[in-house]
């Protein structure tokens, strides 16, 4: 509209000096506005393709993020399987931990046994020593005893002394004493047996008792020889799913990381719809506008032919009225540029940062319609916190500008802004590292991946 007030006021300050030839306006002008409805149904048209693009990529996008969460849930079935074969595993490795703690108590005890039958054998030892030198001078006895019986004729003599025997009493008295040495005689023979037999029956018994003791510890080594080999396959086993455990919670934790890529590029598209479905908005408006703008112009010129058809002045002047605009843009703040166009942090800095503190008015950098507004609460533009959209159409080109981290807005989406025109003030909203302003040309519509973002001081007055 402003660009048509702009021609109107050139025109009725020239109408009257004839130096105007309104033909020539008329058909240039149409045929500027003209033009710019074709750009703007041609990038109504690259509009759709884009949004129809978008659509598939989001479908695409939505299906990997329906595969990946299938992955996921498979991969944490696996990890609920393998945690229950480590518990299971575990519990197996304890109970082998307890047994061969219950077999090392075995062996200590029979450790003790042993030690106590070889305590034992060594007191038997003395004990058999000390029998032995008994049993020795016992033996020693009974040899002087049979060589005084048989020197002294053997049990004649015992009869002697019995016949020996002055009277009754003395007899009795007599065939006592020979009856005692007789028996004496006798129990050292029996004691000398018994006590033979029973150093043969301790040795023996000793020996068989530490034997079956020295057995059972053979056996219970063996026990725990088999139960550390059985611990030993489980520690093996238990490292293995714990390297397989260790695996899964690996592949889940890129899989989120991918599903969370995946949604925050599913956000992107769906900012990038929505912008798009406002950008055709705006260029709807932009071309019902073009259109007014050439039906006035065209009316205007048919009255000024009929005014000359009846007698008024029809002008001598071959002079035309061209459109003043050469392609740029206007800085939208007076202030120096504190960060270039380019790659910076390993990701594309999509336009230039002007170094204004909060507050500071930003201007539309060319007339044109607001395709959107994005506050910084409602999760979109990625971090640019408070933005607009812009726009514009120059000789036949369509561009977008984009202003970000805005302290507030001062227009809506669908307005028509003239160059210039206060669309907001700078800020530090978003993800800002201090008070500046973010701005931004794209060819054509704005995308989210900034593939057509142009550098604006190739653009700037």
């Amino acid at each position: 509209m402003r660009k048509f007030i702009s021609y109107l006021l050139i025109v009725l300050m020239i109408v009257g000096t004839g130096l105007i030839d309104w033909q020539k306006v008329s058909a240039q002008s149409s045929d500027e506005l003209e033009e710019e409805i074709k750009s703007k149904k041609n990038e109504q048209n690259e509009i759709e393709e884009k949004k129809s693009e978008l659509k598939d990529d989001k479908q695409d996008t939505e299906e990997k993020i329906e595969e990946n969460l299938d992955e996921q849930d498979s991969v944490n079935n696996e990890i609920d399987s393998i945690d229950q074969e480590l518990s299971g595993t575990r519990e197996k490795i304890a109970t082998k931990e307890n047994e061969i703690a219950d077999t090392n108590a075995q062996l200590d005890e029979l450790s003790s046994q042993i030690d106590e039958l070889n305590a034992q054998v060594e007191q038997l030892k003395e004990d058999i020593q000390e029998l032995k030198e008994r049993i020795k001078k016992r033996e020693e006895l009974l040899k002087d005893r049979l060589l005084a019986i048989q020197s002294n004729g053997g049990s004649m003599k015992y009869i002697e002394v019995i016949f020996g025997s002055k009277n009754f009493g003395d007899l009795i008295s007599r065939t006592s004493a020979v009856n005692t040495i007789m028996d004496q005689d006798k129990n050292i023979m029996e004691v000398h047996r018994q006590e033979k037999q029973e150093v043969e029956d301790k040795q023996a018994e000793v020996k068989d008792k530490k034997k079956q003791v020295e057995q059972n510890k053979a056996e219970i080594e063996d026990k725990k020889a088999s139960l550390e080999s059985q611990k030993q396959e489980l520690e093996s086993l238990k490292a293995q799913l714990d390297e397989q455990m260790s695996d899964k919670e690996s592949l889940l934790g890129e899989l989120e990381e991918e599903q969370h890529q995946l949604e925050d590029y599913k956000v992107s598209l769906e900012d990038e719809q929505e912008i798009l479905q406002k950008q055709e908005a705006a260029n709807q408006k932009a071309i019902e506008l073009a259109k007014q703008q050439k039906e006035e112009m065209q009316q205007l010129a048919e009255e000024k032919e009929t005014n000359n058809n009846s007698g008024g002045n029809s002008g001598g002047s071959s002079g035309t009225v061209t459109n003043s605009g050469n392609g740029k843009f206007s800085r939208p703040v007076s202030a120096g540029i504190t960060s270039g166009y380019g790659q910076r942090w390993g990701s594309l800095h999509a336009g230039v940062d002007f170094g204004v503190g909060v507050g500071t008015s930003v201007g539309s950098a060319a007339s044109g319609v607001v395709i959107s507004t994005h506050r910084e609460n409602d999760g979109s533009m990625n971090g640019y916190g408070n933005a607009v959209l812009v726009s514009h159409s120059m000789n036949g080109i369509s561009y977008t500008t984009l202003y970000a981290h805005l302290s507030s807005i001062s227009v809506s989406a669908g307005q028509t802004v003239s160059n210039g025109q206060t669309i907001g003030a700078s800020g530090n909203t978003g993800a800002s590292t201090g008070p500046h302003l973010h701005f931004e040309i794209h060819k054509g519509g704005w995308n989210a991946a900034k593939s057509n973002s142009v550098n604006p001081i190739n653009y700037l007055n």
